[in-house]
């Protein structure tokens, strides 16, 4: 039986990827920081092993990612979400006969950046709003006229995030991190979330938040017949060369022109609607696979973040009852009954998330990224 190795359990798609290698006749095991972590009772991991936080010791993880793959015998490596910045590094180390499921990670940094994504796509024709870099004379000229944004350009779960009005002053380029001021784009917030191979696009889902926790979404409707973003997504992929996961957050302007505020060269939430098969084929075999099959659901949810966010509504009511509907509606996105652990005992493991979401008052996707995440200070210290 052939091995591989996720480099992420904690979140809800590293299960969706576990069950979909595990059912395509693969031992799947689970190499991250976390002792416990939701993947880790699931009947589609046969192993999990700890290891050194990359953001603790970047060096010290990478070594023992290495010495697990030689114990185990890996011969495929997927990373799953922000540790691909990291644990792609292995890249130039790994033995001839184990692929990496994955850019490089000088292209995946490229992509993550908030600021080279935007350059890179505009430089394709593709559109993107305007943006600047945070200093720039530009974006003191743009932030006087135009409600604007800033974010800094190594972030993840809206980290940093910053929504101002025409005319707000801008703040001193030295009183943050590297960040850039983005044109405050009006439309509705959609979601992508796609697989691929040599710059072709095997199959893209489009969603839109239907629950958030803080800025990141825990429940997701799928939306259909999204033919220019879809657009957008194959000439970008064509364009770049793009082989494994990647995701965008897109907004329409009043015409009803998408355009990428920014890009997670990553899985995201998206993955949930589509078939585990379809999921085992494109990463196996992406050359023989021209489709990602969908999953008859659309409205997903995961249940815990969903419950909390709806709880915390309650004296809202409108708000409340509107939660409270999606939740009656929506299905859980990784609930079987040949499976049911990773969702009853989802407390326990992953207890120290939830802890450290309440005592700091972060979003449940701050606290499951902080140790695992690429942040500017990170790209500095190289």
């Amino acid at each position: 039986m052939k091995t591989a190795l996720l480099t992420l359990g904690r979140l809800p798609k590293a299960l969706d990827v576990a069950e979909a290698l595990s059912k395509a006749g693969w031992r799947v095991i689970i190499a991250e920081p976390a002792k416990w972590h939701l993947a880790r009772v699931s009947r589609y991991v046969d192993k999990s092993i700890a290891l050194t936080a990359p953001n603790d010791h970047q060096a010290r993880y990478l070594d023992e990612l290495l010495h697990v793959i030689e114990e185990e015998n890996v011969s495929l490596v997927v990373p799953v979400s922000e540790e691909a910045l990291h644990s792609t590094l292995i890249e130039s180390r790994l033995p001839p006969n184990v692929k990496l499921y994955s850019m490089s990670q000088l292209r995946l940094r490229e992509l993550h950046d908030k600021a080279r994504f935007i350059k890179l796509a505009k430089s394709f024709g593709l559109t993107v709003p305007q943006t600047y870099m945070l200093g720039d004379f530009e974006a003191s000229q743009f932030a006087l006229n135009n409600d604007y944004i800033i974010k800094p350009v190594c972030t993840c779960s809206g980290q940093g995030l910053e929504i101002h009005d025409a005319g707000d002053d801008l703040p001193f380029a030295c009183q943050l991190p590297p960040a850039i001021v983005q044109q405050q784009m009006k439309g509705a917030l959609k979601s992508t979330f796609s697989m691929c191979h040599e710059g072709r696009v095997i199959g893209s889902v489009v969603y839109r938040s239907a629950i958030l926790s803080g800025t990141v979404g825990v429940a997701f409707e799928r939306l259909d017949d999204e033919t220019a973003i879809e657009n957008w997504i194959a000439q970008f992929v064509e364009m770049a060369g793009h082989t494994g996961f990647i995701s965008f957050d897109m907004m329409e302007d009043e015409n009803g022109i998408p355009h990428a505020i920014e890009c997670n060269p990553r899985a995201t939430s998206g993955i949930h609607f589509v078939e585990r098969e379809s999921i085992a084929q494109a990463i196996t075999n992406p050359p023989e696979t021209n489709e990602l099959r969908l999953r008859p659901q659309q409205l997903m949810q995961q249940f815990y973040p969903c419950l909390t966010e709806t709880q915390v509504s309650l004296f809202k009511r409108d708000e409340f009852f509107n939660k409270a509907k999606i939740m009656l509606k929506a299905k859980e996105v990784n609930f079987s009954w040949r499976d049911p652990l990773p969702l009853w005992l989802m407390p326990i493991t992953s207890w120290q998330i939830m802890k450290r979401a309440f005592i700091n008052g972060e979003s449940f996707g701050e606290a499951s990224t902080f140790d695992i995440a690429w942040f500017e200070e990170i790209a500095a210290a190289e």
